[in-house]
């Protein structure tokens, strides 16, 4: 599944319960030191992104970030 599949299947209508705001689908570009990796949305611009509440995340991995957090690794691991 691609980055635009995810992204089309989350639900516009169910944003967060603590903020009103909606999670992200991003790739992880490049996993850094520190809890910390390089993630790319639908619109492929790299932000820096906080990954230390999940396992060690690999280049290609997709993840639900919210507020600049990692929250949920999803698809498969390590794939384009």
């Amino acid at each position: 599944m691609s980055l635009a599949d995810f992204s089309a299947a989350c639900s516009p209508g169910t944003p967060c319960i603590t903020c009103s705001d909606q999670g992200t689908v991003m790739r992880v570009v490049a996993a850094g030191a520190g809890g910390l990796a390089v993630c790319a949305g639908v619109d492929e611009r790299a932000e820096e992104v906080e990954v230390s509440l999940l396992d060690a995340v690999l280049p290609g991995d997709l993840v639900l970030v919210h507020a600049g957090v990692a929250l949920a690794r999803l698809g498969e691991r390590g794939t384009s």
